[in-house]
C-alpha cells in the first residue's frame, strides 16, 4: 500500500484500474461471443452489451469492496436519514435542467471527437433501448460508481488532505468526469461528482450519492424513451422557444437551490 504522501496517485490508480477492469470484461465477453458465434465478434448485440455491463459493474463493485479499497458502514443508515435522502432526490430533480443547459451551451468539438462521441452516446442509446436497460444504467451502474469514485477515490483523497477538502472534491469530479470517456459530456458528470462528493464529504455515506446517482440516471433514462436519440436538445424539448427553456431553468434552480440549503442544513457523519 502507498504512503498517505502519494494519496493522490492512489487515487488515480482506482480510476486506472476500474478502467481496465472494463476493458478485461469487455475483452472476455467479446471473446466468448466470437467463440459462440463462430467468428471474430464484431459489433456486438445488444443483449451481449448488456451481459458485458452487468458483469463488469459486478466486478467492480466485487473487486473494490473485497480488497478493502472502499469501506461501507451501515451506521450512516441507522441514522434513518430520510430527510438528506429525500432532499437528495429534489436536487437531482432541480440540477438536470440547469446541467443541460450549461452543457449546450458548451462549444462544438472537432469533427473526429465529435465522431467518437456520436459512437459512445449510440452505444449507451442502444443499452436503454432494450429490456434490462434500466436496471444497468440506472441501478446498477450508480452502485458500481458510487463504490470506485465516492468509496474508494474520494476518501482516499479526503484522508490524504482533509484539509483541502474541496480541492479533493474538485479532484475526484475531475476523475469522474474523465472516466466517462465523453467530452461532450464532461460538464455533466463533473457537476455531479462536486455535488456528490460534496454529500460523502458531509456523509462519509455512500448511501446519499447512490440516490442521487439513481435519480439522475433515470432522469436521463425516462428522457430517451420519451426522446429516443441520443441528440436531443433541451432547446428541442421545449419547442424550439428559448424563454420556454429559461423558464424551465429557473424552475429547476427553485427546486435546487432550496434542496442543497436543506442538504447542507441536514448533512451529519
Amino acid at each position: 500500500m502507498m504512503t498517505n504522501k502519494l494519496g493522490w496517485l492512489n487515487a488515480v490508480g482506482y480510476v486506472v484500474i476500474f478502467l481496465a477492469l472494463q476493458l478485461i470484461v469487455s475483452g472476455v465477453v467479446s471473446f466468448g461471443y466470437g467463440l459462440y458465434a463462430g467468428h471474430q465478434a464484431g459489433e456486438l448485440p445488444s443483449v451481449v452489451m448488456l451481459i458485458n455491463m452487468i458483469l463488469f459493474a459486478v466486478a467492480g463493485i466485487a473487486l473494490f469492496m473485497g480488497t478493502g479499497w472502499t469501506k461501507v458502514s451501515r451506521q450512516y443508515l441507522e441514522s434513518r436519514p430520510i430527510g438528506v435522502l429525500f432532499w437528495c432526490v429534489l436536487a437531482a430533480l432541480g440540477a438536470i435542467i440547469p446541467s443541460m443547459f450549461l452543457q449546450e451551451l458548451m462549444p462544438e468539438w472537432p469533427e473526429a471527437i465529435q465522431r467518437y462521441v456520436e459512437q459512445v452516446e449510440q452505444m449507451g442509446a442502444q443499452l436503454m433501448s432494450i429490456t434490462g436497460g434500466y436496471f444497468v444504467i440506472c441501478l446498477l451502474a450508480p452502485v458500481a460508481e458510487e463504490v470506485v469514485f465516492r468509496g474508494a477515490v474520494l476518501r482516499t483523497l479526503l484522508n490524504w488532505k482533509p484539509e483541502h477538502r474541496w480541492l479533493m472534491i474538485t479532484f475526484s469530479a475531475l476523475l469522474f468526469a474523465v472516466a466517462h470517456m465523453n467530452p461532450a459530456q464532461f460538464l455533466h458528470p463533473f457537476l455531479i461528482g462536486l455535488l456528490i462528493g460534496w454529500m460523502y464529504e458531509r456523509t462519509g455515506s455512500l448511501m446519499p450519492g447512490i440516490i442521487y446517482h439513481w435519480v439522475n440516471n433515470t432522469a436521463a433514462y425516462l428522457l430517451f424513451r420519451a426522446y429516443p436519440s441520443p441528440n436531443i436538445k433541451l432547446i428541442d424539448i421545449f419547442g424550439s422557444q428559448p424563454t420556454k427553456e429559461l423558464l424551465a431553468v429557473v424552475f429547476s434552480m427553485f427546486i435546487l437551490m432550496p434542496a442543497l440549503f436543506q442538504l447542507q442544513h441536514r448533512m451529519k457523519k
